[in-house]
């Protein structure tokens, strides 16, 4: 399992947009503002463990 928080926020924008159909602003515009990252990986918290699991991904922070 991934932690979401290790994703690029082109794979971020890719899984919200791509997968989950999540209607995002254009990924160049994500990309280059501050918040475009948080903006991104908070649509991630719409979805249940499960769902998140289902793409091998978690919510739960990244464990050295």
């Amino acid at each position: 399992m991934r932690s979401i928080f290790e994703l690029t926020t082109e794979e971020a924008y890719r899984i919200v947009a791509g997968h989950f159909r999540h209607t995002l602003p254009p990924l160049e515009a994500v990309e280059n503002e501050d918040w475009g990252r948080d903006y991104v990986l908070q649509h991630f918290e719409r979805h249940t463990a499960d769902e998140l699991a289902a793409v091998g991904l978690t919510l739960e922070p990244a464990t050295d």
